[in-house]
């Protein structure tokens, strides 16, 4: 029988504003179901690299994982703004070990490039890079934007970089949002129908998500682990610029940036190692379908496998 603090965590989880806003850790971390913090140097001597590390939970996540010893790489696009934050950062922790590096995630040719750059071990890779833009927009290879920077990237960087993170982890930061909808492996372009930001965001964030047990069979044992999670909703200035009547209503409740990436840190640095190809929120696993109109089958989640194999060309 589930135990009170299990049944407490649930009830925040599908009751969703309290368990995805602040109210969510603050209650969840008096409860004995939640796990303990990474020691203080558990990534001392490991190298992590952090896609869109320049703003809001990219650079929460990166200044989490400098505190606990990793040297960091932070993969964007504007490297300008990146030294920026390298500044601030090690402004506040001189010690901090960061690196800045370039590459569009959107772009295939460029992740290819940037992946034939990387030398040397990876012990995580954190796919934190994302985008919302306000009308269909599409890649340099001619990919719904949001695809390309969600799925299409950072499954060709991963996969790219697998030989050499044997034991390691990949972390696929996905949205709560993704619960909204079913998986669209006969539309992953979103051609049909009239366009919506949101819902082009939600559907590449559920693709994600129901490519997390496949991509955990393909890496694994002799690649990385992989493992999702959801920030909740966090104060970020993704946020403020494509939700902002959201971020009007909700505001008071938002979590920071550093709780928005605090499951990700942990992912990152708990040990033992999570189970891989496990969907995460607050450090627990969590549910990929709450809705039955949302549930995947095996056929759909294989199609859409197929689908970007064959546009990413692994």
């Amino acid at each position: 029988m589930p135990s009170l603090a299990s049944l407490v965590d649930t009830a925040l989880d599908r009751a969703v504003v309290p368990g995805y806003t602040r109210i969510g850790p603050a209650v969840r971390r008096h409860l004995s179901t939640w796990p303990a913090d990474p020691a203080p140097d558990a990534l001392s001597g490991k190298r992590v690299l952090v896609t869109g590390a320049s703003s809001g939970l990219g650079i929460a996540t990166a200044e989490g994982l400098v505190a606990l010893g990793a040297e960091v790489v932070m993969v964007v696009r504007d490297t300008d703004k990146a030294a920026r934050v390298v500044r601030q950062v090690q402004g506040r922790r001189p010690l901090a070990r960061l690196d800045v590096q370039r590459c569009d995630v959107a772009d295939l040719d460029d992740v290819r490039r940037f992946a034939g750059t990387v030398e040397g071990r990876v012990d995580v890779l954190v796919h934190n890079a994302g985008l919302m833009p306000p009308e269909r927009t599409e890649s340099p290879q001619g990919h719904e934007t949001t695809m390309a920077v969600h799925v299409l990237g950072p499954v060709l960087m991963s996969d790219l970089l697998a030989d050499r993170m044997a034991g390691g982890r990949v972390v696929m930061v996905s949205s709560g949002g993704m619960y909204a909808q079913r998986l669209r492996d006969d539309d992953p372009e979103y051609l049909d129908g009239e366009y919506s930001p949101t819902t082009a965001y939600a559907r590449s964030k559920r693709a994600q998500v129901e490519l997390l047990p496949v991509l955990q069979r393909r890496w694994a044992p002799a690649g990385p682990d992989v493992h999702g999670m959801h920030p909740g909703w966090a104060d970020t200035p993704g946020v403020a610029d494509s939700l902002p009547t959201f971020r009007k209503v909700t505001g008071p409740l938002l979590r920071d940036a550093a709780g928005g990436a605090d499951t990700t840190v942990w992912l990152a640095a708990t040990d033992p190692a999570p189970e891989g190809g496990l969907f995460w929120h607050d450090r627990r696993p969590r549910p990929t379908q709450l809705l039955p109109r949302t549930r995947t089958g095996d056929a759909e989640r294989e199609r859409l496998w197929a689908w970007v194999r064959e546009q990413t060309g692994i």
